[in-house]
């Protein structure tokens, strides 16, 4: 079956005790994480609608990624802290803790053969860890700003991180070494009156051949503190590092929180800020998107399920909404 954007409901909401933060899919597509704001993490049950509380950060979660089989979660707060936990446990407690960084964790993301976990965040530092053991690998320094996304790819031979310039860089997995920047600074914007770098690449995705990669944010950032702005996807070829295309939301008041390809050959992407929650929709070809949907409440991240028709949306009124795109047979 073929997902159709244009035919998307509300399929569920489930409430949480705090605003939301940030949502991933498990990998089996049984359950769906969530993170708040008073510093708990919740496991959903899709089926029945359980949730079960995950307590052990000081702060704000930001980071969620899961172990190839799924049994294991990992956490990244913004306490400075990754934690390991059995992620189907009734009663879950940490596994293991490792302090990682100096402040903010903002992006984890796992290698294709699930052994590396990579970590960044405002210390400017990028950093691999042995999933077995919360060991560290390898450090990766040059990024002159706070990092937002971290993303493997190809066999895991080499890791992206985008940061708050719009800096994209390519590092070497084993060695640590740089590789090559490649330039999204539309994503990031100096408003000279409020004194503020404003944006960044906040999220990295890659299609499936590897071929183009997709960097998301905003720009036109008029009055940064007052969350004045408009979504933007870039859109590179990788192997030429050449810019193929803008994707913009014009008159959507918000900031791409993430952006994904998706297997049946358009781009989506969450949007949310002083204009609301979307879900956006783009043919590759095309700047402006084919579809909009209106969510009811500015939304902060989302996830694509295992079956590529459900989308998570975590929102800022305790809610975590599943969307549902119409399935339609393939020609």
């Amino acid at each position: 079956m073929k997902a159709d954007p244009k035919q998307v409901h509300v399929e569920k909401e489930y409430s949480c005790p705090a605003p939301l933060i940030n949502c991933r899919f498990d990998p089996t597509g049984k359950y769906v994480f969530t993170t708040a704001e008073d510093r708990g993490i919740n496991r959903i049950d899709l089926e029945t609608g359980k949730r079960i509380e995950f307590k052990g950060h000081d702060s704000w979660v930001r980071g969620l990624a899961f172990s190839r089989d799924g049994k294991t979660l990992i956490t990244a707060g913004f306490d400075d802290t990754l934690i390991w936990w059995p992620a189907t446990a009734e009663k879950p407690e940490p596994i293991r803790k490792v302090k990682a960084h100096d402040g903010w964790i903002r992006t984890i993301s796992v290698s294709p053969d699930g052994k590396l976990i990579a970590s960044a965040g405002n210390d400017r530092i990028v950093r691999t860890w042995r999933m077995s053991d919360g060991s560290k690998v390898q450090e990766f320094k040059g990024h002159k700003r706070d990092v937002y996304s971290t993303l493997f790819f190809g066999k895991g031979q080499f890791l992206l991180s985008g940061d708050l310039l719009g800096q994209v860089r390519v590092w070497e997995v084993t060695s640590g070494m740089e590789v090559c920047t490649l330039d999204a600074k539309d994503l990031s914007t100096f408003n000279k009156g409020q004194a503020v770098d404003y944006g960044g690449v906040r999220s990295l995705d890659l299609n499936a051949d590897d071929s183009q990669l997709l960097c998301a944010g905003l720009h036109k950032a008029t009055n940064p503190l007052g969350a004045v702005n408009e979504p933007l996807l870039l859109r590179f070829d990788w192997e030429k590092r050449k810019l193929l295309k803008k994707h913009e939301a014009p008159g959507v008041r918000g900031a791409a929180w993430r952006a994904m390809f998706h297997p049946d050959n358009f781009i989506f992407a969450c949007s949310g800020g002083s204009g609301g929650g979307y879900l956006l929709f783009w043919k590759p070809d095309e700047e402006k998107p084919f579809h909009k949907f209106k969510l009811k409440d500015t939304a902060r991240e989302m996830d694509l399920h295992p079956d590529g028709l459900r989308i998570a949306t975590a929102h800022h009124d305790r809610k975590l909404r599943i969307c549902r795109l119409a399935a339609k047979a393939k020609k």
